[in-house]
């Protein structure tokens, strides 16, 4: 198991919210010992999307299972020395404030660095620790705009706002690898390192693709007229009789024809290389769809070979057989039953092992077990 793969190793995290938060629990899967430090009122991210009755949000427990939370006021030097001496101990600092902040809490480069030489310390902000927009506020929705990330989702009318927050995940994922290779790199160096991560510039990371297309001076054109935004008919959502949705991504030729032959409509295989947006044969596939209930196309497509799969909701997914057979999912039953995802791999052949819920605990605590 990769469980083990970081034991002995301290993470101390000071960010809040989801993308910070999301790279600690990539590394507390890994075996590594997180400690959050919270502000006195907690991370914001506790009253986030509150269900019914409840005081702490699912997403918070969550996304912090598996760590132990501390609460710090760095205002007030009593707690700045608890931090001081839990820095000593860390091998990895991930903090999420704005570019500043943390050196005026007194935490700055310097400081840190002769707190302890081989710290790994990752600053994972919205636009990074330099250029103009390093002060500038953002969210999920404004990187990925600014990225060119929104100009391909959606239809032709309008973009379309992502869920889960995309930018978010994929920048907590870059922090968490980021700081693997800086660990890595100090067991064979000795040295820590400053790693700077931008969540915008991580969505900007993913347009490779259509920055290169846009040099040679064709860019791609974006929602719903190209192959893969929703131009063609074989890579496209499809609403069924009932108000559920399916999904076709047959882009090769040999699923496309599978496709026509399952649905008794082989004049259709010729087609697939119409000019985009393919609207009449979108059109055509539509009103095919639209003539049954989902079921009955789950059925239909149980054993065709052409990358067919319904559009699922939560539920429907926490109790799909493939999700099951690979026990993905980590089901906590009782009076607050909760599913949450796993880290998502195997290893020498066994499935991810659970989370422990998050737990609170005192500066005495934290600092005894970090001695």
């Amino acid at each position: 198991m990769l469980a083990d793969a970081l034991t002995g190793f301290r993470v101390l995290d000071l960010s809040q919210y989801l993308p910070g938060p999301f790279a600690t629990q990539v590394l507390a899967d890994l075996g590594a010992e997180v400690l959050k430090v919270e502000p006195p009122a907690g991370d914001p991210m506790r009253s986030f999307m509150l269900g019914p009755g409840e005081e702490i949000s699912r997403w918070y427990r969550q996304i912090n299972a598996g760590k132990q939370v501390l609460r710090l006021d760095l205002k007030a030097a009593g707690d700045r020395q608890t931090l001081e001496q839990l820095v000593g101990a860390a091998d990895v600092l991930l903090e999420s404030y704005r570019p500043g902040v943390l050196e005026r809490l007194g935490f700055g480069p310097e400081r840190l660095a002769l707190l302890n030489p081989r710290l790994v310390h990752c600053a994972l902000s919205g636009f990074g620790q330099t250029g103009p927009y390093r002060l500038r506020g953002g969210h999920d929705l404004t990187y990925l705009a600014l990225s060119g990330m929104l100009h391909h989702t959606g239809t032709a009318e309008t973009p379309v706002i992502p869920f889960p927050p995309v930018g978010d995940y994929a920048g907590g994922q870059q922090a968490a690898s980021a700081i693997l290779a800086a660990l890595l790199r100090r067991e064979r160096s000795g040295r820590g390192a400053r790693i700077d991560v931008s969540l915008f510039e991580t969505a900007l990371s993913w347009q490779s693709g259509s920055l290169a297309m846009g040099r040679k001076g064709a860019p791609p054109a974006g929602r719903g007229r190209d192959l893969i935004s929703g131009g063609a008919a074989c890579y496209q959502l499809y609403r069924t009789a009932d108000g559920r949705f399916v999904a076709l991504g047959a882009l090769e030729e040999k699923f496309w024809a599978a496709f026509c032959t399952t649905v008794g409509r082989p004049d259709w295989i010729d087609r697939q290389g119409e000019a985009l947006p393919q609207r009449e044969l979108i059109a055509e596939l539509r009103a095919l769809f639209a003539g049954r209930p989902r079921a009955d196309w789950e059925a239909l497509f149980a054993d065709a070979d052409c990358c067919f799969e319904a559009v699922l909701d939560a539920a429907e997914v926490a109790d799909h057989p493939q999700v099951l057979a690979r026990r993905m999912l980590q089901m906590d039953d009782g009076a607050d039953p909760q599913a949450q995802a796993l880290y998502p791999a195997w290893v020498d052949g066994a499935p991810p092992p659970r989370r422990r819920p998050l737990a609170e605990i005192s500066a005495d605590e934290a600092l005894a077990a970090w001695s």
